[in-house]
């Protein structure tokens, strides 16, 4: 039988042209992400993206617009994800707020080191993100109703 997609957050924070990405523990090996998580009942994507991002980086940050909906099927682990992806402005570093426990540290990245990690992204996703960005291609956060 097969499971429901997984549905999940991801913020791109590119400050002085570097980007906000988590060096994390996944499957037993240490991989390059976006913060990015799932979705917890109750709340929106929007707070969720929020939420993942402080506590896997310890940014808290604010959302300034929408970049779009990627799918993953990961052959890993047979799961597909639907990640709604968010650009987010870096606003606060709290240094006393503790990283979820498989976060090794949260990294600033120019373009040009990510892509030569792209062996070591946890998707293909994250790529797929920074390139839309840097090309301009992303929405108002009004396109969210309640």
């Amino acid at each position: 039988m097969n499971e429901l997609p997984h549905v999940t957050v991801a913020t791109v924070v590119c400050e002085a042209d570097r980007f906000l990405l988590v060096k994390e523990s996944s499957a037993g090996k240490t991989v390059y992400n976006q913060p990015a998580g799932h979705v917890e009942t109750g709340e929106s994507v929007q707070q969720a993206a929020i939420r993942e991002t402080l506590e896997e980086t310890g940014w808290q940050v604010e959302l300034t617009h929408y970049l779009g909906t990627y799918q993953h099927d990961a052959a890993e682990n047979g799961i597909s994800y639907v990640r709604h992806c968010f650009i987010a402005a870096a606003v606060r570093q709290q240094s006393e707020q503790p990283l979820d426990t498989d976060i090794e540290a949260a990294v600033w990245l120019t373009r040009e080191q990510v892509e030569g990690l792209q062996a070591e992204l946890r998707s293909p996703m994250v790529w797929r993100a920074i390139e839309d960005y840097c090309q301009g291609q992303y929405f108002s956060l009004s396109i969210f109703k309640s």
